[in-house]
């Protein structure tokens, strides 16, 4: 079941005795559960039949016999679970012991509604204990956005809450704040406060409110390099340089490499498939798509392969390796000199 549907159950006041939220994102988790947390019962109801344990603190078999509690002056109790993946003997090691939990599921109680908060790890979707939960309550794995697709889940995340971002903004964000989509909402509802309903994310705002300079990040470095602007880039590569705690190098290279990945790819595209289909294969959003040919104007297939061998050297040397004493920022410029010229 997908997120929108068991939200959109949820409001109608549609339940399931067993709620297992797992996977590698916890913010839809924490969502959901929070959503059952703060809508199903109203505050007389909580005060009896709402509880909140965390998996350290229990075992299989307490879990169940909280769940199987009978709700007092209401038609429902909620438990949830938080850090479940903590619960001692939830999942028996071996195939042949004794599964409580499966036994409770099969049949489990009706007037309950258990949340299990099942992060960073899921259950094996073949095993009996996935389908059974499948077939008598919700089984949800949240998965951690693809970093191509931040940008937009944040433009529409944005819109959803009743504001404007345009496309460089939104990859400036996603730059910025990566795939942690927990940070990204934290994050933007700093600039939610500060702003009227209706109006804009501007870099100006960005900045002021979340701290991301609109000449001095990751995003505008590799637009400029990819107009082969020397002076601007060796502007923003002395600032990183000196600033390595808020740039550290790591992060830098991680998004150079995936610039360089896809303008090598775009390469080969742009002979080999229609030009409506290259933001699609390149997993950017089509606005972008102008910037890459610019880029591919000004540095060759060849000249390309060999800036990502100068990045792949740059990682080397960063980790101590033919190197000791070469600063962080000193292998940076090195390597953009090598690149622009």
């Amino acid at each position: 079941m997908t997120f929108e549907q068991i939200i959109k159950d949820l409001k109608a006041g549609i339940y399931k005795p067993v709620y297992f939220l797992m996977g590698e994102e916890p913010f839809y988790i924490d969502v959901i559960a929070d959503y059952i947390a703060d809508h199903v019962l109203d505050e007389t109801q909580k005060e009896f039949n709402q509880s909140i344990i965390y998996g350290s603190d229990v075992d299989a078999l307490s879990l169940i016999s909280a769940a199987k509690r009978f709700p007092m002056m209401g038609d429902y109790q909620v438990v949830i679970v938080k850090e479940a993946q903590n619960i001692k003997n939830l999942i028996p090691k071996k195939q042949d012991d004794a599964d409580p939990f499966l036994a409770y599921v099969e049949k489990p109680q009706k007037s309950t509604l258990l949340v299990i908060c099942y992060k960073y790890k899921k259950l094996d979707k073949r095993k009996a204990l996935a389908k059974t939960i499948d077939k008598t309550g919700v089984l949800f794995e949240s998965e951690k956005l693809k970093d191509y697709k931040v940008a937009e889940w944040i433009t529409s995340y944005v819109k959803r809450k009743g504001y404007l971002i345009d496309a460089k903004n939104a990859n400036l964000l996603a730059e910025y704040l990566g795939n942690d989509l927990g940070k990204i909402v934290n994050e933007t509802a700093k600039v939610f406060i500060s702003l009227p309903k209706g109006a804009e994310f501007t870099s100006d705002i960005i900045e002021r409110n979340i701290g991301i300079s609109k000449d001095y990040n990751i995003f505008e470095l590799q637009n400029v390099f990819g107009q082969k602007d020397i002076l601007k880039t060796t502007r923003i590569v002395n600032y990183f340089a000196q600033n390595q705690n808020e740039h550290p190098l790591p992060l830098i290279m991680a998004s150079l490499y995936g610039y360089f990945s896809k303008l090598i790819k775009y390469h080969y595209l742009k002979s080999t498939v229609s030009s409506d289909k290259i933001p699609g294969e390149l997993g950017v959003n089509p606005y972008f798509i102008k910037d890459y040919e610019t880029a591919a104007r000004n540095y060759s297939e060849r000249k390309v392969r060999q800036i990502i061998s100068w990045l792949r050297e740059m990682d080397v040397k960063s980790k101590g390796v033919d190197n000791t004493s070469v600063e962080h920022g000193d292998l940076l410029k090195e390597f953009f000199f090598k690149a622009m010229h």
